[in-house]
């Protein structure tokens, strides 16, 4: 979609602002990357993916990472554009448990399009990955969800402004009309709580880059919502149409806006996700051994 300053009798012949349109995930950009991971990793074979979002990106260090490659070196990923993502992805392994570490992510914001923000679903589903977990910080609505806490992500609400399947239907996606009823998996969920997660919640998904206004906020809580950030939701409905199994996990890292006293800013995020980080370590080692028990 580009906005024309010609065809707005502003500038003539110039064009005053392009973003790539929010069209149809481009399957052929996504198999590129498959291809080139698959050549630096010829023998992979991930059981669980894993999506670090904000602040998350520390919380793998029990895990023995095997290999790593930056982001440009996975074709039509791209740079990471949010404070605290690293932006490589690690082949790595807990006990027996093969795992691909996503750390750092791409969202809608960036201007991108939907291509680069589910790529790393396209790619466990095309090396053999039957499971993914995504994490991310959050704001906390609910008058429960103070900073620091980790609340398991039963639901979501979309309001992106757009689906991730939008356009013709492709088969290698799954079904033209996929069901969200259960989303995020009951027993992915439950693990979560029993290895340390405080709560369960609905987490809402806006485009974002911006923070919500006070009203925006009073608005969500009215349609049930938890939880707000600006991710997650592309991912768990791509991985969802593909048949994976989903969890989700949210570090609440401030108070939503109009529920505390602070300006909302990055910076608020990254801090109240390093002084959770012992727990937020601890919960993701203790959920990959609790769910993959059976093969360590």
């Amino acid at each position: 979609m580009a906005i024309n300053a010609a065809c707005m009798g502003l500038l003539p012949g110039k064009v005053f602002l392009t973003i790539k349109p929010m069209h149809a995930i481009n399957q052929t950009a996504m198999d590129e990357a498959v291809t080139a991971v698959k050549n630096a990793w010829p023998q992979a074979k991930p059981q669980l993916g894993i999506i670090l979002g904000s602040g998350w990106g520390g919380a793998i260090e029990d895990f023995s990472v095997q290999a790593a490659l930056s982001y440009k070196e996975v074709p039509n990923l791209g740079k990471t554009g949010a404070p605290g993502h690293v932006g490589q992805l690690l082949h790595a392994k807990l006990a027996s448990t093969e795992v691909f570490i996503f750390q750092g992510r791409r969202h809608i914001y960036e201007g991108d399009g939907w291509t680069p923000a589910v790529l790393p679903v396209w790619l466990l589903k095309q090396f053999g990955a039957q499971t993914v977990l995504l994490t991310n910080a959050s704001g906390g609505v609910r008058e429960d969800l103070h900073p620091g806490v980790l609340m398991a992500i039963e639901d979501h609400i979309n309001l992106l402004g757009g689906n991730p399947l939008l356009g013709p239907h492709n088969p290698a996606f799954g079904d033209r009309f996929p069901d969200q009823t259960m989303a995020y998996d009951h027993d992915l969920r439950q693990a979560l709580i029993a290895a340390g997660a405080d709560v369960s919640g609905v987490y809402l998904a806006t485009s974002g880059p911006t923070f919500e206004t006070p009203a925006e906020i009073r608005a969500f809580r009215a349609l049930g919502a938890d939880a707000v950030g600006m991710s997650t939701v592309p991912e768990a409905i791509f991985a969802n149409a593909l048949g994976l199994k989903v969890a989700g996990l949210s570090c609440i890292c401030n108070w939503a806006a109009g529920l505390g006293d602070e300006k909302l800013t990055a910076d608020d995020v990254i801090r109240t996700a390093n002084e959770t980080m012992p727990r937020m370590r601890k919960l993701l080692t203790q959920f990959v051994n609790s769910v993959f028990k059976k093969e360590i």
